[in-house]
């Protein structure tokens, strides 16, 4: 028991160094350098040494009760930043998945949809030739691939990724994603939830470092070079927000493809020695199933004994 209490106390201090400690305490150094140099002694690191010299030579922290709380004003403090950075990551991470009508994003949407359809008509016209190579059919799928694997309707790609996922399953089985899944993720075995897990952590993961790379840009206003900090958080962040949300949606599609049989088995509507995928007719039955549409379509109380 001792050693489990110990194993677990070494994970969680881990965990909070890493997701809290950590980058607190990396802005928490760039903003004290920024304050210090500023804009017009932004490159001067015997500027900043000197003060780091000030600072150490004061009277008052050789006096043990006052470096203990110095040191916990500053893990209270770093801590702070990183949880105001998540609260911030999680504002990032709805404006990546939006549905906004604005008119800013209604324009986005649709001139993604302008695109995508042209690259449709030009893949078709490619096909179509005998002459054309199978390597520009392929360049053709890619590129529109990358604008969305099904006709553009959100603003942002994150979020047609995911909406592509529940069309592309609806298509293929005729199953409604957003009522099958909590029932379907019920069933699925450990590994495939522990993947499908790790895919959205690091989502969120990639949408918090966006919030970071807002406050350093934040920062930049006093001193510059933050800025780019900011910029290569930015990269990062939409680099791996991109690989991770694939990653996901291909995740989903790949649990629906390889266990949504065994939830119709579970629920009575497949035989459980039957062969071959899952029906359209019974993707149909389940997504009605488990919608309970009609419950309360009539005046009878269901309830009533």
């Amino acid at each position: 028991m001792n050693q489990l209490l110990v194993t677990l106390g070494t994970k969680l201090t881990e965990r909070w160094l890493n997701l809290l400690v950590l980058p607190g305490a990396l802005f928490l150094g760039v903003l004290a350098s920024g304050t210090i140099l500023g804009h017009a002694h932004w490159y001067d690191v015997h500027r900043l040494g000197e003060a780091l010299d000030d600072l150490t030579a004061r009277p008052v922290l050789d006096r043990a009760g006052t470096a203990a709380v110095a040191v916990a004003a500053v893990l209270l403090i770093t801590t702070a930043l990183s949880l105001a950075a998540q609260f911030l990551g999680s504002a990032v991470e709805s404006f990546w998945l939006r549905e906004s009508r604005s008119a800013f994003d209604n324009r986005r949407r649709r001139d993604r949809l302008r695109a995508w359809e042209r690259l449709t008509r030009e893949r078709n016209a490619a096909i179509r030739d005998p002459a054309t190579p199978a390597a520009e059919i392929r360049r053709l799928d890619l590129a529109r691939a990358r604008i969305g694997l099904v006709p553009p309707s959100r603003p942002t790609w994150y979020g047609d990724r995911l909406q592509a996922a529940g069309e592309r399953v609806e298509a293929v089985y005729g199953l409604d994603l957003d009522a099958v899944w909590p029932r379907l993720w019920l069933i699925l075995p450990e590994p495939a939830q522990r993947q499908i897990e790790a895919a959205r952590t690091s989502f969120t993961a990639s949408a918090r470092l966006g919030a970071w790379s807002l406050a350093y840009l934040a920062l930049a206003a006093w001193w510059w070079p933050a800025a780019l900090i900011a910029a290569g958080c930015a990269l990062v962040a939409r680099s791996r927000a991109h690989e991770s949300m694939e990653a996901l949606a291909s995740l989903v599609e790949s649990a629906v493809d390889v266990h949504g049989r065994d939830l119709a088995v579970l629920v009575g509507l497949e035989q459980a020695d039957g062969a071959g995928p899952l029906s359209m007719d019974t993707g149909d039955r389940l997504s009605e199933m488990f919608r309970k549409a009609g419950l309360f379509d009539t005046d009878d109380d269901p309830f009533e004994t």
